[in-house]
């Protein structure tokens, strides 16, 4: 059986690395690599805080290479789609005849019908190996099956920035308010992924300050132990 190869989308959290893991036990899928955006300036993954460092021993831990798409702090749609564009060429002519990209949205249809709308632009096709997923019953299989994260991300407009620093555990999904998604598809919470059946050996991480920023976003830094 021939199989396709596929680009993931690889945020550093949860649902890309169980999309990872997903993809990987399908027999008609070859995931050869990833892609990242990165926030330049920072040095970290976009929207997660991720300190590249991390990203890196992740993409080690997975045994792919990752392709950045670097943006401005204060970056425009267009300039966005820029940037993604050219990871996406890049990709290609590392992996020629590659033309399909992975994400791990779960249930946000607007999101996938863009995704999949640039993506038809740029000449590619998408996947989304996690999605219509229950999210509930998502969040404990993950963790069941061995995913160790950390919550490195909260909108304290909508989740109280105690939950940040957090592992990503039965008892912190217990404790979830009424109407926050378990897998934070609303954008409640991001995670940094340090352990799961998709690394070959789990990141030894210890956690840093955490702050607020945007008088929104509260970010708890997650390190690799020196």
């Amino acid at each position: 059986m021939s199989r396709t190869p596929v680009l993931l989308s690889w945020s550093g959290g949860k649902d890309a690395a169980w999309a990872l893991h997903t993809l990987r036990t399908q027999a008609d899928v070859d995931v050869v690599g990833l892609v990242t955006t990165i926030t330049a300036g920072y040095e970290r993954i976009s929207m997660q805080g991720i300190r590249v460092d991390v990203l890196h021993a992740q993409a080690r831990a997975t045994g792919l290479p990752v392709i950045e798409a670097r943006i401005p702090a204060a970056v425009d749609n267009a300039g966005y789609e820029a940037a993604f564009a050219d990871a996406l060429q890049r990709a290609q002519q590392r992996w020629p005849g590659l033309s399909t990209i992975a994400f791990g949205d779960l249930f946000l249809a607007d999101i996938r019908a863009w995704r999949e709308a640039l993506c038809t632009r740029l000449g590619w096709s998408a996947l989304f190996p996690l999605f219509d997923a229950d999210t509930a019953a998502l969040a404990h299989t993950m963790q069941a099956g061995g995913l160790r994260a950390i919550v490195c991300c909260v909108d304290t407009r909508q989740l109280d920035a105690e939950f940040a620093g957090r592992d990503f555990d039965a008892a912190l999904l217990a404790g979830l308010p009424a109407g926050i998604d378990p897998c934070g598809e609303h954008g409640e919470f991001h995670t940094c992924v340090h352990a799961g059946p998709m690394f070959a050996q789990p990141l030894d991480v210890v956690r840093g300050e955490t702050v607020l920023r945007e008088a929104r976003f509260a970010y708890t830094d997650v390190l690799l132990r020196d």
